[in-house]
């Protein structure tokens, strides 16, 4: 899909930089991809202490 964007230029460089991309489409996709991960990860951790798995470590690690 093409879109027009408005961005930093400043902002996108340094992205470009520290994610090793050479383009802009293709730090703006990493940058999405991340925003969607770090969304998932903390609908995950809301069920922490909540789910009471019954795992015994020491069994699925073979160490009877």
């Amino acid at each position: 899909m093409r879109t027009t964007l408005d961005l930093p230029e400043n902002l996108l460089h340094e992205a470009m930089k520290v994610t090793h991309t050479s383009t802009k489409t293709g730090v703006i996709v990493k940058a999405l991809e991340e925003l969607v991960r770090k969304s998932k990860i903390s609908a995950i951790k809301k069920y922490k202490g909540k789910i009471d798995l019954d795992i015994d470590l020491d069994e699925i690690r073979d160490r009877h």
